[in-house]
């Protein structure tokens, strides 16, 4: 028997086409009818594999987290290197697949693989000597810096020479012109900005964790 001309249909294959139509579509270009089309079958087939949209995006989730690196929350450093090593990890990963955040981010998180890596990450901080609730508002406040970070360009916002918003907006004018010096190219600032807010959420919870062990 010959073998067959496209590869089988899969859970994980389906997953993997779905986030290349997300990637150049948006999270809007997700559709039972644009997977299929993409994967060459018709869009009843696909419920062989996934029940519904819920169960596309779990696999979607996974797939995605599959990308982010858990082992700096594992290593036996310093616990900040660590987290702070986890969040540009993770922050690469959404902005690698910033059409995701619109599809992830405001759902149940049921995914095996999302499930893991706040369970992680919880333990990581409770390593660092978090309470339970305290690590909580950690991992939430990590995910909001993440997250945001990799879904809105401050820089961008901006599109005028900054000499251009003089002389309505001078503070503004100095403050963009004053970046651009520090270098960087376009996403110099952006770069800066999320290292800058990563360094004091650390200081906070270096705080935090002194004061629950002290």
């Amino acid at each position: 028997m010959g073998r067959p001309s496209r590869a089988l249909l899969s859970r994980e294959a389906i997953a993997r086409a779905a986030l290349e139509v997300v990637d150049e579509s948006g999270a809007e270009g997700l559709t039972m009818r644009a997977l299929a089309d993409r994967l060459g079958v018709k869009a009843a087939s696909l419920y062989n594999h996934v029940t519904g949209k819920d169960e596309l995006l779990d696999a979607l989730a996974d797939l995605v987290n599959e990308e982010i690196d858990l082992t700096p929350l594992k290593g036996g450093g310093d616990w900040r290197d660590g987290l702070a090593a986890y969040a540009r990890g993770y922050r690469a990963v959404f902005l690698r697949h910033p059409n995701t955040i619109a599809l992830l981010a405001r759902r149940r998180v049921e995914a095996d693989l999302q499930l893991l890596g706040y369970d992680t990450l919880l333990a990581a901080l409770a390593g660092a000597g978090l309470g339970p609730a305290d690590a909580a508002e950690a991992a939430a406040a990590l995910d909001y810096l993440v997250l945001g970070s990799a879904l809105e360009t401050f820089t961008a916002g901006f599109t005028r020479d900054p000499a251009g918003y003089r002389p309505q907006y001078p503070a503004l004018a100095d403050s963009l012109e004053a970046a651009a010096e520090r270098g960087g190219g376009p996403t110099g600032l952006d770069e800066r900005g999320f290292e800058l807010a990563l360094r004091l959420l650390l200081d906070g919870l270096s705080a935090r964790a002194e004061s629950a062990t002290g």
